[in-house]
């Protein structure tokens, strides 16, 4: 029994050192050695302080600035740890709310959110991602159309001239991913950010 239990154990103490220690210090260590900023989180810094990532998204509210996708995330009720709250973007909590298209609290956010944007813009449609929430709820991204839509509310906000801050708008714009993955988006922390250096100039 001895001769089999012996190389068994072996084997497991063997394969948790291989892949549960040397494998992932291996990567970690390539990783910071190629790609540190990736693999720190991708943080964005300003004036030596961190302000988030590119990775996760905002809840930028300020009619001054230009606002991400909705997002659906929760948190714990800090008056009732059984009941959870909205809380945007809360990276802890990544998802969606899980409401089908035919659900009336849906229904309802999206018409709500939907007439409030176009009194914003009433000459162009409002962008899908506008009032729609994605499946992670931390969405960094918008579409390029979605961040022209909100050019007259930002130019109003900042009285600033609508031709200039969609100069500001076609440089945030990436583009897909080798010309043909994706589609082409705009970073809103990135957009916000050269938004308030444009201020400075």
């Amino acid at each position: 029994m001895l001769k089999q239990i012996r190389p068994a154990i072996v084997m497991i103490v063997a394969t948790t050192v291989l892949t549960g220690l040397a494998y992932p210090l291996a990567m970690t260590g390539v990783a910071q050695a190629l790609f540190p900023h990736q693999a720190n989180g991708s943080l964005v810094e300003k004036d030596g302080k961190v302000i988030g990532s590119s990775l996760i998204g905002q809840n930028f509210t300020s009619d001054r600035y230009f606002h991400g996708r909705p997002s659906a995330t929760t948190a714990a009720d800090p008056n009732d740890p059984t009941k959870s709250v909205s809380a945007p973007y809360n990276a802890a909590n990544s998802g969606g709310s899980n409401l089908g298209p035919t659900n009336s609290s849906l229904i309802t956010r999206v018409k709500g959110d939907a007439a409030t944007l176009q009194t914003q813009n009433p000459n162009m449609p409002v962008p899908m991602d506008l009032v729609t929430t994605s499946g992670s709820g931390l969405d960094p991204q918008i579409s390029p159309d979605a961040a022209y839509f909100q050019i007259p509310r930002v130019a109003k906000a900042r009285n600033m001239d609508e031709a200039k801050l969609k100069s500001i708008v076609d440089a945030s714009v990436e583009s897909r991913e080798l010309g043909v993955l994706g589609e082409p988006v705009v970073n809103v922390l990135a957009l916000n950010q050269a938004l308030d250096a444009s201020m400075k100039q």
